[in-house]
């Protein structure tokens, strides 16, 4: 292993790199910074627009990244294969070599930053390499010589919810180390966004448990110097409920985090089982961008008509980021949400991060605090991948589609939290029982039940595996 400002990376990639100094200057150079795009945003009150997108080969990512520019984003991604994430370079490499479409993402490191650097000049705005990795320390070396200014991931909501076998402790400080040198940058006026994943798993993830892990790895972020954090939420379905858990990412952030730090909700749209006709899917995309803007999100990371379908199309993904746009615009000025019932929501999400944040807080190791709990179950993930995560939570939906615990496992709520989720979820009288998993099941495909009652039809019929041409 070799050490960058201790980052300790592969002697492979280090011999690869640049000057650190040539890095430093290089990130200062950049005109348009994530985190002045995300500051830009915040005061006009008004959410920019990020799009997924990633593929093997260089000059396809060009061409990619050209044409999303077209549409208008804020910020643009560049999401990297799950070969690079896992730390497989040698098979990226090959598959590179012999097929770049295999690819399903662009492999940053193993095509070096030299041609990150020309991804970063091809576009006016700023990128954010997007991935998955629990150990995201060499991605990030090169991630930082191509002059990216936004890193998303972090030790908790970069490991359990993808990988099998990936001890926290080995997580946590790989991106304890990432966090650091994000530090030693800030210190020398080179800020680098840093999103934290709270979208986890993506699938029913009750709101408290999302941002719960946002402000365990946000702690220790700042902990090590960082100062810009987007704190990422996904779209749960239900309008009241995902207004109130964006809102409390900032009352989080002033309750937890030292005031120098910024902080930037999130959204991400909708990331579950998605509609498959295009009218129904282009509402869903539009109603995401109309909630980040209500709940106070600094950026919205949109989705496509095609998402039922597997990856879109340029021309969807752009179209995907204009819909996104319409909803954050002042078109939609009229609607309004029952604010009692926001607030409401806003009160309970953040007493049940307390209950589950403030036990681990307490303790004097932050790291050995998080393994413990997770361990025994005081802090847990639903339908986890991951061998380090009991998964004992089951999620339900309640008569109006918010996100509750109907299976709270061993998380450490007061009575008076497990007693308001007991009662939102009890059934009307007379309901057909059903198990707890057929129920949870049922909920996970909420947005194809809506759909169905509508008279939309899906192309090539319901059942057609085959997407859609636009």
């Amino acid at each position: 292993m070799a050490d960058l400002h201790g980052l300790e990376i592969s002697a492979r990639t280090a011999a690869a790199l640049p000057d650190w100094d040539d890095t430093v200057a290089y990130l200062a150079s950049r005109p348009l910074p994530a985190v002045e795009v995300l500051r830009a945003a915040d005061a006009a009150a008004r959410p920019v627009v990020q799009p997924r997108c990633g593929v093997g080969g260089h000059g396809e990512m060009l061409g990619l990244l050209r044409e999303l520019e077209s549409a208008g984003p804020g910020i643009l991604s560049v999401t990297i294969d799950s070969h690079t994430r896992l730390l497989r370079f040698d098979t990226a490499s090959a598959l590179l070599r012999r097929r770049p479409a295999d690819l399903n993402g662009y492999p940053l490191v193993t095509h070096g930053w030299q041609r990150g650097r020309e991804l970063t000049e091809a576009v006016a705005v700023p990128l954010e390499v997007r991935h998955g990795s629990p150990d995201g320390r060499d991605l990030f070396a090169v991630a930082l010589a191509a002059g990216i200014t936004s890193y998303e991931g972090g030790g908790i909501g970069y490991n359990l919810p993808y990988s099998k076998d990936v001890p926290l402790a080995h997580s946590l400080r790989a991106w304890q180390q990432v966090d650091a040198l994000c530090g030693t940058l800030a210190a020398s006026g080179v800020v680098v966004d840093r999103e934290l994943f709270g979208t986890l798993t993506a699938v029913l993830v009750p709101p408290s448990t999302s941002l719960a892990v946002a402000v365990l790895e946000a702690v220790a972020a700042a902990r090590e110097g960082v100062r810009c954090l987007s704190v990422a939420y996904p779209q749960g379905g239900e309008p009241h409920q995902d207004i109130a858990a964006l809102r409390a990412v900032r009352s989080l952030a002033a309750r937890y985090l030292d005031p120098a730090v910024e902080v930037f909700p999130v959204l991400h749209e909708f990331m579950g089982v998605f509609p498959r006709t295009p009218e129904y899917a282009g509402l869903l995309i539009l109603q995401g961008g109309l909630l980040a803007r209500l709940g106070g999100a600094a950026k919205v990371v949109s989705k496509t008509v095609q998402e039922a379908y597997g990856i879109p199309d340029a021309a969807a993904n752009a179209a995907g980021v204009r819909t996104a746009a319409l909803g954050t615009s002042d078109l939609l000025d009229f609607v309004r949400y029952d604010e009692s019932r926001v607030a409401e929501e806003q009160h309970w999400i953040e007493r049940e991060v307390a209950e589950l944040v403030d036990p681990v807080l307490a303790d004097g190791d932050l790291f050995a605090a998080v393994e413990t709990a997770f361990a025994e179950g005081r802090l847990d993930i639903p339908f986890s991948a991951s061998v380090h995560a009991r998964s004992r939570v089951v999620p339900r939906r309640d008569r109006d589609g918010a996100i509750r615990y109907a299976d709270s496992g061993s998380l450490p709520f007061s009575r008076a939290v497990l007693r308001r989720n007991a009662a939102l979820l009890r059934d009307p009288e007379g309901a057909r029982p059903r198990s707890l998993i057929d129920a949870a099941t049922a909920d996970i495909h909420y947005f194809l039940d809506k759909e169905s009652r509508l008279p939309l039809r899906a192309p090539y019929g319901a059942n057609s595996d085959t997407p859609p041409r636009y």
